[in-house]
């Protein structure tokens, strides 16, 4: 159908035709089309909806998503007649407003549509158990990212003398993308070849050919943080996952993220920020903090 109008329109304007089109509906958002798929080849004119947004291929797409590329022109916010990716009200247990509240200063980057699309890959985030527990949970994820990123702000590693470090040539996959390509990235700044491998093999994305998605797209970066929080141990005995809905409490997801460092007296000022900012999220959320909360 915009062929058909763009056509149109064009042949009017050669014959000096006046077009008098209807105006939209004041305040009232398109619906929108059908969701992105990162298995489909668009080509030029076509269009999809992704994140609440409705987007027109300019030219062929190469597996870009929309809002990543210049291939892609935004139309603008869309409804809720289609279009699969748009975070719908009462999707996760912190509304868009709590989320303004815990992270006032955040960067642009990282966004309320980008979290909720990434939470949807794991179900059993913030979903599990009571709704006290829901929540807890999520003020335990948000408040460690808040202190991995001093509160959202800060998108990769600043230390870029790192950047070289993080490359285990040893793996068999090696550092394809370069040796200085692995540096720590989005909300729990994922680092080392090996991370990035393991991250997008479970997400079905390739981070370790273009790990530099993870500080391109914002779902993408929530879906790494949540990666880790949901599978990986690290440094402790259980996932942080698993130590907010079994009772062991936020001191646990310390251990999994960075135990090894801060935990033990390692570096007491540092557990304390996250619990304090954990404590300062529940009480946003409406609930108690509950016990163990250090490690």
């Amino acid at each position: 159908m915009r062929r058909v109008t763009s056509l149109f329109l064009a042949l009017c304007t050669a014959i000096g035709l006046a077009v008098l089109l209807p105006a939209a509906s004041a305040g009232a958002a398109p619906a929108c089309l059908t969701a992105w798929n990162s298995g489909q080849v668009y080509t030029g004119g076509m269009t999809a909806s992704y994140n609440g947004r409705n987007w027109y291929a300019k030219w062929w797409t190469q597996n870009e998503r929309p809002g990543s590329s210049d291939v892609w022109r935004d139309e603008g916010a869309c409804g809720t007649g289609g279009g699969g990716e748009q975070p719908q009200p009462g999707d996760f247990v912190v509304t868009e407003a709590q989320f303004n509240q815990m992270f006032p200063n955040r960067n642009p980057f990282y966004t309320y549509a980008g979290l909720v699309t990434a939470a949807k890959k794991f179900p059993a985030f913030a979903n599990t158990g009571s709704d006290t527990l829901k929540k807890q949970e999520a003020a335990a994820f948000l408040a460690n990212v808040s202190h991995e990123t001093a509160g959202l702000y800060y998108i990769v590693e600043q230390n870029t003398a790192n950047y070289p470090h993080y490359c285990d040539a040893n793996q068999p996959y090696g550092c394809p993308a370069g040796q200085a390509a692995y540096y720590g990235r989005g909300p729990i700044q994922l680092s080392w070849n090996f991370n990035y491998k393991a991250a997008g093999d479970a997400l079905g994305i390739d981070l370790l050919n273009n790990p530099w998605r993870v500080e391109r797209e914002p779902d993408v970066a929530m879906m790494t943080g949540l990666w880790y929080w949901n599978t990986q141990n690290g440094p402790g005995t259980m996932t942080a996952h698993n130590a907010m809905v079994n009772g062991a409490g936020f001191g646990q997801t310390i251990w999994a993220i960075n135990g090894a460092l801060e935990c033990n007296g390692g570096n007491p000022a540092q557990v304390q920020s996250r619990v304090t900012k954990y404590q300062q999220f529940t009480q946003i959320l409406g609930v108690p903090a509950g016990s163990n909360l250090s490690c």
